[in-house]
């Protein structure tokens, strides 16, 4: 009897955890639930070393952009602009590094600042002067796109240096550990064991500093769920980059997300300015009664946006070694579509950076499961839409379900 009185508290505490943290739980189930539909229906092709990682290499740059977009709508704004900027930005850094022939470290450098000055022009409109983003990033929408084409005179510009087309299709030193002469790459098994240890220790770290400040801890079996769901995915992504038949080692973009990842998490986590852009989205009002400077917030949340928009045009024109003016045509919506189906509020003032890297990857999952399964376009571009109407449906559900 106490065995079974025991046991209902412990069921019911992590049913509660499961209730509360729906939102968050139901992206990562549905993005384990699309994985395994397509590894089925493909016959094994999707999780094979060679397509995982072109799915990274390939949504990369709408995943960059997917960070600093929910940092946008967390704080209540949207940006329309930044697959434009991201085609401007490509298109100076081909004038710099090919037609001037600047250094590429020196050129990257250069895109990067000229990103910062789109994103300090429109957040000048929105912060200052007061105009809606949605207008200004409207408008910036054609202006660059058309600046776009004045840079690039309707032509491409291309080659590009080996060493700039590392940053969008490149890997970690991929002839120290040639796949002839060594069962392992070493370097992506190395990262993949240093990635696991520190996941572990933060997680188990984060836990006992919780119970020492006598704060509420989640479900010693969620936790358990957590970690190990946690362990095995960074253990099989390492099995498939560094061991697996086809595996190339790790892409250098890979690397650039994370970095960017762990970093913007902890700044939205365990900063002042990340608690203010929280608490702008979640009531503007209020966090200006506070003492927030939310123009100030607004004005480097967009120079933010436009840096991450050029690090965007770098990587996809690195990996197609080429700039045209097409580049970055509807980024903006894929960006959008990733921090609203990884769980940002239309009204502001919630969403994670891993909430919209989720909902990223689940859009690069689905465009690529059915590219291998044959689907044309406008099939394609149909259940993405579903997708998103589902996923926002979802969110207002769950919130009515909240209130009652």
């Amino acid at each position: 009897m106490s065995t079974r009185s025991e046991t209902a508290p412990r069921t019911n505490e992590v049913l509660s955890q499961l209730t509360s943290r729906m939102r968050q739980i139901g992206i990562f189930l549905a993005l384990i639930a699309i994985v395994v539909f397509f590894q089925v229906v493909t016959g094994g092709k999707l999780l094979t070393a060679g397509n995982v990682a072109n799915i990274i290499v390939q949504n990369s740059y709408i995943l960059i952009l997917a960070i600093g977009m929910v940092m946008i709508i967390i704080a209540g704004h949207i940006d329309l602009s930044v697959g434009s900027v991201a085609a401007f930005v490509g298109a100076m850094s081909g004038v710099m590094v090919v037609h001037w022939g600047w250094p590429w470290w020196l050129g990257i450098i250069a895109s990067l600042l000229v990103g910062a000055l789109v994103g300090a022009w429109q957040g000048f409109w929105v912060a200052v002067v007061g105009i809606p983003a949605f207008i200004v990033t409207l408008a910036g929408m054609l202006l660059f796109r058309g600046l776009t084409q004045m840079v690039l005179g309707n032509t491409q510009i291309t080659p590009f240096p080996s060493e700039y087309r590392l940053l969008g299709g490149g890997y970690l030193f991929p002839q120290l550990f040639p796949a002839s002469t060594s069962p392992v790459e070493w370097i992506t098994f190395g990262l993949g064991v240093v990635t696991l240890v520190l996941f572990v220790g933060y997680e188990i770290g984060e836990r006992s500093k919780q119970a020492k400040m006598g704060l509420e801890t989640e479900a010693r079996t969620w936790f358990l769920v957590r970690l190990i769901g946690g362990v095995a995915l960074i253990a099989y992504l390492t099995y498939l980059l560094g061991m697996a038949d086809g595996s190339r080692g790790t892409p250098v973009v890979l690397i650039v997300l994370a970095v960017l990842i762990v970093g913007y998490t902890l700044v939205m986590s365990r900063t002042v300015f990340g608690r203010h852009i929280y608490a702008i989205g979640g009531n503007r009002h209020a966090a200006d009664l506070s003492g927030i400077k939310s123009r100030r917030i607004d004005f480097w949340l967009f120079v933010n946006m436009g840096v991450l928009s050029a690090l965007a045009g770098l990587v996809f024109t690195g990996r197609l070694n080429s700039a045209g003016p097409g580049a970055g045509n509807l980024f903006e919506l894929d960006a959008i579509a990733a921090a609203f189906i990884g769980g940002a509020a239309v009204q502001g003032g919630v969403g994670r950076i891993v909430g919209a890297i989720t909902g990223g990857l689940i859009m690069g999952v689905l465009n690529n499961g059915m590219s291998l399964m044959g689907v044309g376009t406008d099939s394609q571009q149909f259940i993405k839409g579903m997708v998103l109407l589902l996923a926002v449906a979802f969110d207002v559900w769950n919130k009515r379900r909240q209130r009652a």
